[in-house]
């Protein structure tokens, strides 16, 4: 159909945006070239390409992955339908989107799909820790929005949600999605640090500020000033320091430990919690003005039990960047599936790792079975034996998955990654994201031999 086509092709190259149509059976009729570029393939040839292929890097439609489809609605409806959605770039990098679709009927009277793609956000290269914002459920993609349009203001941002779920790389988001991207970044754990040493961490001190003090110290608020100060666990930071931190938000301006001088700041605070601090305010353990300060935009990171159909595209992720690590290729079985997603996953994606990490331990030969995934709660049906003598980074493959403990995981994978990378301690430590020091005291207490 020659003049229908030409037509379709005009209807996409007037859009600024991505653009594609496509018919009933999901191939592609025409697209723009900002679709072709975004997609990573050549305009002569996104023709007859299907839609799902390009887009999801799936072989099958989206919503037999569990997703809205937008060609199913429009078709079925023959009315405008808008959706999120996280799509693949084309370096394969999760590429977050609003889709609009609209039915529109062609030259020849039949009915075809017009999608226009808005990104809510620049893609990103995904580290393994980053891993945690991958997804396509909807509650995660709605947070995903959120996040995007608080990117797009300079208001101070209140991130809540359960232990492990990331809010500290939705911070980072924020931060990379916004104007102050170019300027630093600083992050503090108020958890992580005793609350006599918070307010020198945050404001610096001048020389002299306490015994033994030979020199000054520049702060936080001094070394994020045109950038962002994360605070992680905001919650547990004391009275006294909420009445100095928000000082210094409400004028721009603070003093070291042991100075007089003001020194004045440009910082955007986004700050963390899993603690419910309109409770803790009603307890009178956290002020309530500082809580209006921080809490100009609301995010909350939904837990892993609430997007399940992420589980599985989450795991087989960690999965590709363990081969990677390991050079051994692994793969779900069908019943190891079925466990995962039947799982609440208390601890979320950080718990999800941790279960991943292990049942490649136990795998022999990349087949990851139910057998091999060790949720919590299972610890009694494996007759661990915590007085286990050393550890050699023997074969776990030789000894029945019910005799091991946990210690013995660990120690077999970290055996196996020293012996993957040549012994190299600090490249072992950053795919386990410990620390070098933390790796050692492991390393000595596993008796494991090599490392450099």
């Amino acid at each position: 159909m020659p003049n229908s086509t030409i037509d379709l092709q005009a209807v996409v190259d007037l859009q600024d945006s991505p653009a594609v149509v496509i018919d009933k059976n999901y191939q592609i009729l025409a697209a723009n070239a900002r679709y072709c570029e975004s997609y990573g393939v050549e305009p002569g040839c996104i023709v007859g390409c299907k839609c799902h292929q390009v887009s999801h890097r799936s072989s099958v439609p989206c919503h037999e992955n569990g997703e809205q489809c937008p060609h199913r609605e429009v078709f079925a409806k023959n009315e405008p339908f808008e959706v999120l959605h996280t799509h693949f770039d084309a370096e394969g990098n999760p590429d977050f989107v609003r889709i609009k679709a609209y039915p529109l009927q062609d030259t020849d009277g039949n009915t075809v799909l017009v999608e226009m793609i808005h990104r809510l956000a620049t893609p990103v290269k995904l580290s393994c820790e980053e891993l945690r914002m991958v997804g396509r459920s909807k509650s995660f993609l709605a947070c995903v929005e959120h996040l995007s349009v608080a990117a797009r203001t300079d208001s101070p941002v209140l991130i809540d949600g359960e232990s492990g779920v990331g809010k500290e790389l939705a911070a980072r988001f924020v931060h990379d999605q916004s104007k102050r991207r170019s300027k630093p970044y600083v992050e503090l754990n108020c958890a992580a640090i005793t609350e006599s040493l918070v307010e020198d961490e945050l404001f610096g001190h001048e020389r002299g500020a306490f015994t033994g003090c030979t020199g000054s110290k520049q702060g936080l608020f001094k070394l994020a000033d045109g950038g962002t100060l994360f605070l992680d666990e905001v919650g547990e930071m004391s009275l006294p320091v909420q009445a100095k931190l928000l000082r210094v938000l409400d004028s721009g301006q603070f003093r070291r430990v042991g100075g007089q001088k003001q020194h004045t700041c440009d910082v955007r605070i986004i700050a963390a919690t899993n603690r419910n601090l309109v409770q803790l305010v009603s307890d009178k353990l956290f002020r309530e003005d500082l809580f209006f300060r921080i809490a100009g935009i609301q995010v909350t990171v939904p837990p892993l039990r609430d997007r399940r159909v992420d589980i599985i595209p989450l795991t087989q992720v960690l999965l590709e960047r363990v081969s990677r690590d390991t050079g051994v290729r692994y793969n779900l079985t069908h019943d190891a599936v079925d466990l995962l997603k039947k799982y609440d996953f208390p601890g979320n994606v950080r718990e999800l790792c941790n279960i991943t990490h292990k049942a490649t331990a136990l795998s022999r030969d990349g087949v990851i079975d139910a057998e091999h995934i060790h949720l919590q709660g299972m610890a009694a049906q494996m007759h661990c034996n915590s007085n286990s003598p050393h550890h050699n980074g023997a074969d776990v493959s030789s000894t029945s998955s019910g005799e091991l403990s946990m210690s013995d995981l660990e120690a077999h994978h970290i055996a196996t990654l020293l012996r993957t990378h040549g012994g190299n301690r600090r490249r072992v430590a950053r795919i386990l994201d410990i620390s070098e020091r933390t790796l050692y005291r492991k390393i000595d207490r596993y008796h494991l031999k090599g490392g450099c």
